[in-house]
């Protein structure tokens, strides 16, 4: 495998294993080059990917060991590894780690420097804190998903971006990146409490504000960027694709305008609200009359804020998309690189998904943990 390159190459992190935003949280500090070790469930566990182990892509670029957190042995094991490391994440539910004896006291107690970093849906605390729930209930809590959709239909649901990955994974990301720098100064560690809830309310600073100025309305699909104006939209092709617009600006608006043949005075005031289902209405029916390549090929070069929907098999194929080298192909998987980029120290993908235990002995024993240690732990079924 080819070693790691990135910011982080030389920060050590342990990742106990778990889905969903761990995973992409760990991901994305593996591909600016930390070492990351992940500690995977027994093989055999119940819970796991529903897909092999080569294509859960936010596995990539670290060594897995099977560990049973369940067995003393093994926490006392694990414990000898934070003594090494800088960064510790995890996603149980609240009280957890503290009951394998994992929680932030009994890391710290061998290790003050170390940064623990803790994600939840809930938070650590509050009414809700041990309650089960997925992405769909934590933006529901916070605005976030009455605001997405169309003003005649239900909430439509933005994947798993807005609680898993947007408001959890990049809020830890942020969150152990700024306490490795305060240790920096301070020598310390702290205990960062990531909830989803929390980091799906804040992806919506935006909009509280502009509902607080009387700007937004607090119903779907009735403003600017939520559908429902007329150039800020997707709209169908004659082939029965579909071309986003986001006109926002005057300028793109006229310009697009043009373009569709649709530049008269009703259609020029575009922050008339009263207008907005007659102007997409007729730009609905102007879309519809070609196809989406020819549309594309009509607003090349024009600045009209125009671009095509792509599915996730066209999307590597944009010749945009592969000129900035968006998409790369690890062992015979197309996936996204990493992300952002730095000018001195490129991230990479140092490895393909690693299968759950695929590397205990070797990551163990590099780490420092010894022969005889290691055999100890085999024997008493604490790593497998």
């Amino acid at each position: 495998m080819a070693a790691p390159t990135g910011p982080l190459v030389g920060v050590k992190v342990i990742e106990l294993g778990g889905v969903g935003p761990i995973p992409y949280t760990c991901q994305l500090l593996s591909d600016m080059g930390a070492d990351v070790i992940r500690l995977d469930r027994p093989p055999g566990y119940d819970g796991g990917a529903p897909v092999a182990a080569r294509f859960n892509l936010n596995n990539r670029g670290r060594r897995s060991a099977a560990v049973d957190l369940k067995n003393p042995e093994a926490v006392a094991a694990v414990l000898e590894l934070v003594e090494h490391a800088d960064v510790l994440v995890e996603g149980f539910r609240p009280g957890v780690a503290e009951r394998l004896g994992l929680g932030p006291e009994e890391c710290h107690a061998v290790n003050p420097g170390l940064v623990y970093g803790r994600m939840t849906g809930w938070g650590q605390d509050g009414p809700l804190a041990t309650t089960p729930g997925h992405d769909i209930n934590y933006i529901a809590l916070t605005g976030m998903l009455n605001a997405v959709g169309p003003a005649d239909g239900p909430p439509a649901i933005p994947l798993n971006l807005g609680g898993d990955f947007g408001g959890g994974s990049l809020f830890l990301a942020l969150g152990v990146l700024a306490a490795l720098i305060e240790r920096n100064g301070s020598g310390r560690g702290q205990v960062i409490d990531a909830a989803m809830v929390d980091g799906s309310a804040s992806l919506m600073t935006l909009f509280y504000g502009f509902f607080a100025a009387g700007y937004w309305e607090d119903r779907r699909g009735s403003n600017r960027l939520d559908s429902g104006a007329p150039f800020y939209h997707p709209y169908e092709t004659a082939d029965g694709r579909w071309l986003a617009m986001g006109s926002n600006e005057t300028r793109f608006w006229i310009n697009t305008l043009d373009l569709l043949g649709l530049n008269d005075e009703f259609m020029r005031d575009q922050h008339d609200r009263a207008r907005w289902p007659e102007m997409k209405s007729r730009i609905a029916a102007a879309v519809r009359t070609r196809p989406l390549d020819e549309w594309v090929r009509l607003a090349d070069g024009v600045e009209v804020c125009l671009s095509p929907v792509m599915s996730l098999s066209d999307a590597p194929s944009h010749p945009h998309l592969v000129a900035r080298k968006t998409f790369i192909e690890v062992e015979g998987v197309p996936q996204p690189a990493p992300a952002p980029r730095f000018s001195r120290t490129p991230g990479s993908v140092s490895r393909p998904p690693a299968e759950p235990g695929e590397h205990t002995d070797e990551v163990l024993a590099d780490w420092g943990l010894s022969p005889e240690r290691l055999a100890a732990l085999h024997e008493s079924g604490a790593v497998s």
